[in-house]
């Protein structure tokens, strides 16, 4: 009897399982969601077409995909089996809804909605036969948390030879879907994934408007959908551009996508195929739908002028100072070129890897140089080398800097040259007014022209120098070369001392004290290489000792760089009262939040006008009182080494360098960016506005 039940308890159960697994007519009821696989006709005709669809009624507040899900969630998935000679077109999927959810942006459907499909019915269906569909979904269906669900889902309808009648019942629903399904146009379009940038030119053959044109990319992890997609729509051309995903790993071959105008209804399918965009259509056209490019290059020429007033150009003060030095009594108009010519190209040259660097996908800003220990070690060598080397160690930097009275004009100008590669190499990390905007907008645009702006901004930062060699009348006033000369070499060695315990401070927070030891004892190695490298001896031994020697000082400085740029700096601690780590999750919650304001500084410690402004204004009593009296919470982002979060932080306000300084409003409003130099009164006014 025990066996003969457990049989029949197995048996009952395979029965059981057999009828769970059955296709399902009617209504479905799932987790949060009702679905049913319905037809717009009462009935099939052989040889005829019928629509059928996927109707789906989530719960108020829950949602479902389209095929591009957004920021999270997973299209639906669907099966079908049809009688044999049947077909079934794929999903003439409607346009969905972006669908805002905490700080992503999904794109999918609230309320009942269908999911349209046509089907061909063979023509030797026999009339009073009756023709099944059966369906197999899979989807997930989410408010906040997700819940995934299926259904094996069955149509049953009869087959006559009388055209089919509508069905009344589902006669509103194939009407929504038909509203808002996507008209498929063969407008030209190209697109472009450079500067982490989905940009896209579409020749319109419709009179669109920018106001109200929603852009649905159909590639999943292509672009940030939380970002705001930029469209403008200038004489029949619309340009789009959208940060890329983080998760973006390569173009797609042909790019599909949808564009709809939220006003009227009306959508558009396309595919785009990759390439310049300036060879879409007529290029005149797309040159007057680019920002003013003029304007651009202008901002970019003052805010290079306006760099040799930052104070990231202090510690290169002295270097310009021995250039003007260094060429008087001799043709300041070829110092000035020479000059011109080392910070121009130096500029060039970063522009390029910028760039380049970019369009591989990487996210790097202005001063990247100086987010990496390497670089800012080499320079910590070189500044303390030339420190050095006014000082009276060796002599070897004097003919780098083109000084004294001996030395031929070819050295001189050499040593301009120098000059004006130092100083761009330095003055970089910070952006200038006026120049955060025209290196926003030069990252965007096609490459050559961003060569253009950066080219721009290189001549603004030579242009002061260069006045003073064609400016007769101030070259008439320089000194002449004398006696004095060595005096003023060897005090122009301490700003240099400065500028590489600047920058040994800037190598501590970026690794650690053992780095920083590291990096101090390959300072000692450089000072010994160099002073041996200053001895003169006869004796070919001793001079082969000596070479020796400093082989091997410079192989220890080498390698002591290259073991402290493997230690990582511990994150510093934070005083909760006083601010707190950026992170786009928690200005997300902030923002969210009615009762709190928000300031956004975006910083680096290779910045000097990031310092100053914290020393100066920022890190203030009257400051500090502002945002408690406010209810501001301040939020720090360190770009001292390299971070993507903050980098397209920077991107998403059109900025490439820090400083950056943004405030949230309590009310909603849109964001504020104040100047790059602040004051303490200018602070606590924005505050007080918020």
């Amino acid at each position: 009897m025990s066996m003969i039940f457990r049989l029949a308890l197995i048996g009952a159960f395979l029965l059981a399982a057999d009828a769970w697994s059955a296709p399902e007519t009617g209504p479905v009821q799932r987790d949060h969601i009702e679905v049913e696989l319905v037809a717009e006709t009462l009935s099939v005709q052989p040889g005829g077409e019928i629509r059928v669809g996927l109707r789906m009624r989530p719960d108020e507040g829950w949602h479902t995909y389209w095929v591009n899900p957004g920021d999270s969630g997973l299209p639906i998935r669907l099966e079908w089996t049809a009688p044999d000679g049947a077909r079934v077109s794929a999903i003439a999927w409607p346009y969905p809804d972006a669908l805002p959810i905490g700080h992503l942006v999904n794109y999918g459907y609230e309320g009942e909605h269908l999911l349209p499909a046509t089907v061909v019915v063979p023509a030797d269906l026999q009339p009073g036969s009756t023709f099944t569909l059966d369906l197999y979904a899979d989807w997930l269906v989410c408010e906040v948390e997700c819940i995934p669900g299926d259904a094996d889902l069955r149509l049953e309808l009869p087959v006559r030879d009388t055209a089919p009648a509508t069905d009344p019942d589902h006669t509103g629903l194939f009407a929504w879907a038909d509203s808002r399904r996507p008209q498929a146009v063969d407008w030209p379009a190209r697109f472009s994934t450079e500067a982490r940038q989905l940009s896209v030119s579409v020749e319109s053959r419709e009179a669109l408007s920018a106001e109200g044109l929603a852009f649905f990319p159909a590639e999943e992890n292509l672009v940030d959908h939380a970002a705001d997609a930029f469209v403008a729509v200038d004489n029949g051309r619309v340009q789009i551009s959208q940060r890329l995903s983080t998760y973006f790993t390569g173009a797609p071959e042909t790019l599909s996508f949808l564009l709809v105008d939220t006003a009227s209804g009306q959508a558009w399918s396309l595919q785009a195929e990759p390439g310049d965009l300036a060879t879409s259509g007529d290029a005149g056209t797309l040159a007057d739908a680019r920002p003013n490019l003029a304007l651009v290059l202008l901002l970019a020429l003052a805010g290079g002028v306006l760099l040799n007033l930052m104070p990231c150009v202090f510690p290169v003060l002295s270097i310009k100072a021995m250039s003007v030095v260094g060429g008087a009594g001799q043709d300041q108009r070829a110092h000035g070129l020479a000059y011109t010519a080392g910070v121009v190209g130096s500029f060039a040259v970063l522009a390029a890897m910028l760039l380049a660097l970019r369009a591989g996908g990487e996210a790097l800003g202005w001063g990247f140089q100086l987010q990496s220990p390497w670089f800012v070690g080499i320079l910590i060598y070189v500044f303390f080398a030339m420190g050095l080397a006014l000082s009276g160690v060796f002599e070897f930097g004097s003919r780098m800097m083109g000084l004294g009275q001996h030395l031929t004009e070819r050295a001189g100008l050499r040593g301009s040259f120098f000059t004006g590669i130092l100083a761009c190499v330095v003055a970089s990390p910070c952006t200038a007014p006026f120049m955060g905007t025209a290196l926003g907008v030069a990252v965007l645009l096609p490459w050559p022209l961003a060569m253009s702006v950066f080219l721009a901004l290189g001549l603004g930062l030579a242009l002061p120098m260069l006045a003073l060699g064609f400016w007769p009348g101030l070259a008439r006033h320089l000194p002449r070369p004398g006696p004095w000369m060595d005096t003023f070499k060897q005090a122009m060695a301490f700003p240099l001392y400065l500028a590489a315990v600047w920058l040994l401070w800037v190598l501590a927070r970026q690794t650690d004290p053992n780095g920083l030891a590291l990096v101090l004892t390959g300072m000692v190695a450089l000072a010994f290489a160099l002073w041996l490298a200053g001895k003169r001896d006869r004796n070919p031994t001793l001079a082969a000792g000596r070479h020796i020697g400093v082989a091997l000082s410079l192989l220890f400085a080498v390698v002591a760089l290259a073991s402290a740029a493997r230690f990582e700096a511990q994150a510093p601690a934070e005083g909760t009262a006083w601010w707190e780590s950026y992170s786009p999750e928690r200005l997300e919650q902030l923002i969210q939040d009615p009762e709190r304001a928000v300031l956004v500084n975006m910083t680096a410690d290779w910045c000097v006008t990031c310092l100053v402004n914290e020393r100066a204004a920022l890190n203030t009593e009257a400051v500090r009182r502002a945002m408690a009296d406010n209810d501001v919470v301040y939020l720090k982002g360190d770009w001292t080494r390299r971070d993507p979060v903050i980098t397209n932080y920077l991107a998403r306000y059109e900025r490439n360098g820090v400083p950056l300084y943004v405030a949230y409003p309590r009310n909603g409003d849109e964001p504020r960016v104040l100047p790059q130099i602040l004051t303490p009164g200018l602070v606590v006014q924005a505050l007080e506005n918020l």
